[in-house]
């Protein structure tokens, strides 16, 4: 498991760091801001669809490593998906990360995400991982009808 660990800690310094999807798209269809009080994170989530599908993610603002990190890995688990799949793989990662959810074979639909595992034994951490989370999922509950 050690292991794990750190190819999951390498894993979210390389996004935090060196995010390729930290950019600004252009004909978004839908722009949400994203903001975490207790900490100053603040991020901007663009999205361009393809009928139903997330066919383009970006983002761009400022925050700790975890909501850039966790931002840009939901971008890349997201990306490609319908709106129907993004709706389970946001409920998962949320469940995941208040230990709703455990079963490894559910947590299997996060890709990379899984990464942010062991967030939720740093609960000043959690909203910075949610953040991204939070943001997407209220961009789809407010457009629901459109989509």
């Amino acid at each position: 498991m050690e292991d794990l660990d750190n190819i999951y800690n390498e894993l979210i310094m390389e996004h935090s760091m060196n995010s390729y999807n930290k950019k600004k798209l252009n004909n978004v269809d839908f722009s949400e801001i994203g903001h975490n009080p207790n900490c100053g994170d603040e991020i901007t989530l663009e999205i361009k669809l393809n009928g139903n599908i997330i066919e383009d993610m970006a983002f761009s603002g400022h925050g700790c490593a975890i909501s850039q990190a966790s931002t840009s890995i939901m971008i890349d688990t997201l990306k490609g998906k319908t709106i129907e799949e993004a709706k389970e793989i946001i409920q998962t990662f949320i469940g995941m990360i208040k230990r709703e959810i455990t079963d490894e074979s559910k947590l299997e639909k996060l890709e990379d995400a899984i990464a942010f595992k062991n967030v939720s034994n740093m609960p000043a951490r959690v909203k910075c991982a949610l953040l991204a989370w939070h943001t997407i999922e209220d961009i789809i509950n407010k457009n629901e009808n459109t989509f």
